[in-house]
């Protein structure tokens, strides 16, 4: 780097904004770190839920067998109130 007669180049200065380069590269570095961190947690999480939908859908009754359970129900009610009631 060469240096004009007029502006010469002050080594503090150019010492101060390496320094702060340093720090604003090291704060991104943190930052990205951080990023990555949540990013690996929520699709762990993602993951979790995504198992536990499954599960629940395993286990719920369809809803034809509901509707026929219940046509079933009122069928025996009738019945027994015609009969005997």
């Amino acid at each position: 780097m060469t240096a004009d007669p007029e502006h010469p180049v002050v080594h503090g200065e150019v010492a101060e904004l390496r320094r702060r380069l340093d720090v604003a590269h090291a704060r991104v570095e943190g930052g990205l770190t951080l990023i990555n961190h949540r990013t690996e947690q929520t699709a762990k999480d993602l993951d979790e839920l995504s198992l536990r939908v499954s599960a629940l859908e395993h286990t719920r009754w369809p809803l034809p067998s509901i509707a026929l359970l219940a046509a079933a129900g009122a069928l025996v009610v009738a019945i027994w109130q015609t009969v005997g009631h």
